[in-house]
């Protein structure tokens, strides 16, 4: 597959996924119960793996390293912070209090993860 093909799959699964995430987020937090129906809860995983292996075929195709490509590096923890982050957001099981901060610091660590993608830099909204 071509590089530009490859690049709009990943931009366009990153949309979905925060858009998703967005939305699932403040519908949680506002007590919507379609946020624990099915779709809710698989669609998104879909989506994340739409964004994983294009995020992998992207770095395949350029041919780069997460361990000698700081701003790779930086994008993966960041990542992984979202993940953390969301997991904690989305638990129904938390205190509401302690599900909008993760909310919200899991949307920082996203707009970290997509300033790093942009300015290729590990500083990501730092480099600004």
């Amino acid at each position: 597959m071509d590089y530009f093909a490859l690049k709009l799959i990943h931009q366009s699964a990153v949309t979905l996924s925060i858009s998703g995430f967005v939305a699932r987020g403040a519908a949680s937090l506002a007590g919507a119960a379609w946020v624990r129906g099915r779709l809710a809860r698989t669609l998104p995983h879909l989506i994340d793996t739409v964004l994983l292996a294009s995020a992998v075929a992207l770095a395949w195709a350029l041919r780069l390293n997460p361990l000698s490509t700081p701003w790779l590096g930086a994008k993966i923890l960041g990542l992984l912070a979202y993940i953390g982050l969301g997991m904690v957001a989305l638990k129904p099981t938390r205190p509401p209090a302690l599900r909008a901060a993760a909310w919200v610091a899991a949307l920082l660590a996203f707009a970290q993860i997509v300033a790093t993608a942009i300015t290729k830099s590990a500083l990501g909204l730092l480099a600004f």
